[in-house]
């Protein structure tokens, strides 16, 4: 088999010296008369980076036999001494010595190099790009390889001091480049070149790599994709041309960006500025992103990729959580859902604590908790979201702390409950009702300064999930133990009327216990019947117009409820809370509300339950009474133009 191409590079740790890799590094007389150091006569591309600690010795000796090389890459390789041991490459059409030091002393043998096309002697080193005759040995170079098309000098000061020159009737701000001036380069790196060459006005090149203009930053990223040193510094260029100006050629720096961020994943600078820079993209680009599903997929994986790799450092983290913002969760992330919740739970207790991370990460958790599926929210359930919230709820009721974190925390357990019964006995496990009364106690509430917030501040939002399925098959008996109805139940039912947001959660969690039948209700002390009757004096005291924190994902729960002509308590409740939304919420914002309600109603039938329950002879009037109001209330609202109502209770 031929042998075409051979790539090696060297890792920049001691313990992995090129002594280890050849052995060592003097070679004997018998090594010198074999000439050669592997004998590949074909080879035509040779890559050999990083080795340090050679010297001229091994280039010449690797380099001898192979007469046919066309691209030779010694990128931050050590001693290469004159290089005149290259002579005999008569082939060699590229020749990249970035980071090479004392290319001064070698010019007179790269000038004999005479088929060379792309020549790069580029430095990300202040300390080796600068030349005590920069111009003259640009010209030596450029006037004695004719055939010359793409050339980079970027970190040099071969181009000169910006002062143009008259040189043979040509006029260049680059003065070692007027030969050029008629014929010029298809490429010229001119990157962090002394004097910002890269701003000038008369470059002999077709496509600059440089930092004067957005054309510029992109050919840079384009050329230094494998060079971290120097991306990490173009990609810095790219962000701040994003946040500070606007970018015409959003497409192509969109894929540069990825494309950096996937070859380069360990190194943290190019992923942070990558991210930053994905932000401004996602946040600029509107619809157009939206439309493109595979993108999008390609933009949060490669986030995802980042974020995981780089969890602990919170600047990444920050990026990566504010850029996922921009799309629509959960939908956009559902591709990745469970990577996704692993990382932003490692947000909620691996960072530091009070940080924006931490409540960026409750936040994102709690939209992944909303509009999914049963199966979704099982596994949050799975990965550790119940545990999470109950530490931070807890967490904060030790530090006396009443602030948004503990709001998000109680709307992500009351979504991530919501229609799944074993997230619910996680909650009950985890000692959530106990939790839900702390938050609740006088002294805990009056220990805040929230004099615009009402007194229910520490309450979680209300989402019927947990407060429903809380209280229905194995969570009634975790409820239901050897000592009766807990107070976390019972003693909120008769809360005073001026907030009915615990009141009503608790009564929703009685109503699902006493669903299941008398059978159910194992304890003596108090009877069910004490209990339903306690619970029908509290509905009758709530005022219908109350506003309630209402975000109901499905009506499937309370209209489960509907159904229970067994118990019309639990009925009572089921149709009060219909009666509520429908008076009090469809008649608020006009604007939006038949869209979020539309949704809300996927359970069909509402309208069909609430005529039949009208009709049966088991519930008392007052029950009847609410189901008309709920009945009269859509369809005012459909005469009214609302179409979407009749969807509201019938599908």
């Amino acid at each position: 088999m031929e042998l075409v191409s051979c790539h090696l590079v060297s890792e920049r740790i001691p313990k992995y010296s090129p002594t280890n890799i050849y052995g060592k590094l003097k070679f004997n007389e018998e090594q010198y008369d074999r000439g050669f150091i592997f004998l590949a006569p074909n080879l035509r591309r040779l890559t050999l980076k990083n080795l340090h600690l050679l010297q001229s010795d091994f280039y010449m000796l690797l380099l001898n036999p192979l007469v046919t090389l066309t691209h030779l890459d010694l990128s931050n390789c050590g001693d290469l001494h004159h290089f005149d041991y290259t002579e005999h490459l008569v082939n060699l059409s590229s020749l990249v010595l970035y980071n090479v030091e004392g290319i001064d002393t070698k010019v007179p043998a790269i000038c004999k190099l005479a088929n060379l096309r792309h020549l790069d002697i580029s430095q990300s080193r202040d300390e080796f790009g600068k030349y005590e005759k920069g111009t003259k040995m640009l010209r030596t170079l450029v006037e004695s390889l004719p055939r010359l098309t793409s050339l980079d000098i970027s970190g040099t000061n071969l181009a000169g001091r910006g002062v143009a020159e008259n040189t043979n009737g040509y006029v260049s701000d680059i003065p070692g480049l007027s030969s050029r001036v008629n014929n010029p380069f298809q490429f010229l790196g001119l990157y962090e070149t002394s004097h910002d060459a890269c701003l000038r006005h008369d470059i002999p090149a077709k496509l600059i790599a440089g930092n004067a203009n957005e054309e510029q930053i992109l050919v840079a990223a384009l050329a230094y994709l494998d060079r971290t040193d120097m991306l990490q510094k173009v990609m810095n260029e790219l962000f701040h041309l994003f946040r500070f100006e606007n970018c015409e050629h959003v497409g192509q720096a969109l894929n540069i960006v990825l494309e950096a961020m996937s070859r380069h994943l360990h190194e943290r600078h190019i992923q942070i500025s990558g991210s930053a820079t994905l932000f401004y993209i996602v946040k600029g680009t509107g619809r157009e992103l939206h439309d493109d599903v595979k993108v999008k997929r390609k933009i949060i994986t490669t986030l995802l990729n980042g974020m995981n790799v780089h969890k602990n450092d919170d600047t990444m983290m920050r990026n990566g959580c504010l850029t996922l913002c921009q799309f629509k969760i959960p939908v956009d992330v559902l591709f990745d859902y469970e990577r996704l919740v692993n990382i932003l739970l490692h947000s909620v207790d691996g960072m530091a604590q009070e940080s924006f991370v931490q409540r960026i990460g409750i936040y994102l958790l709690n939209s992944l908790a909303c509009q999914v599926d049963g199966h979704q929210k099982v596994k949050l359930g799975e990965l550790g979201a119940i545990d999470k919230m109950i530490w931070l709820i807890t967490d904060r009721l030790e530090k006396g702390l009443c602030d948004d974190v503990l709001e998000v925390a109680w709307s992500t357990m009351w979504n991530v409950t919501d229609e799944t019964p074993s997230n619910c006995r996680k909650f009950l496990e985890n000692k959530g009702m106990e939790h839900f009364l702390s938050c609740l106690e006088p002294v805990y509430i009056a220990s805040y300064e929230f004099p615009e917030i009402p007194r229910q501040r520490g309450a979680p939002p209300q989402h019927d999930g947990a407060t429903g399925q809380c209280g229905r098959g194995q969570g009634a008996a975790l409820l239901l133990g050897d000592d009766g109805v807990p107070d976390c139940v019972l003693q909120p039912v008769g809360l005073p009327s001026d907030g009915i947001e615990v009141s009503y959660n608790a009564a929703g969690v009685i109503s699902h216990i006493a669903s299941d039948g008398p059978e159910v209700w194992t304890v003596a002390e108090p009877s069910r019947s004490y209990v339903l009757n306690k619970m029908v004096l509290a509905i009758d005291r709530w005022d219908l117009n109350s506003q309630r924190n209402i975000n109901y994902r499905s009506f499937e729960p309370i209209l489960y409820l509907v159904k229970v002509y067994h118990t019309p308590e639990c009925q009572q409740w089921a149709v009060w809370a219909l009666a509520n939304l429908t008076k009090v919420y469809l008649r608020s914002d006009r604007e939006n509300q038949p869209r979020n309600t539309a949704f809300w109603w996927r359970k069909k039938g509402g309208l069909h339950l609430l005529e039949d329950l009208i009709h049966h002879p088991s519930p008392p009037l007052a029950v009847k009474t609410l189901a008309a109001i709920v009945i009269e209330n859509c369809r005012k609202f459909r005469e009214n133009g609302y179409q979407d109502v009749e969807a509201l209770l019938d599908g």
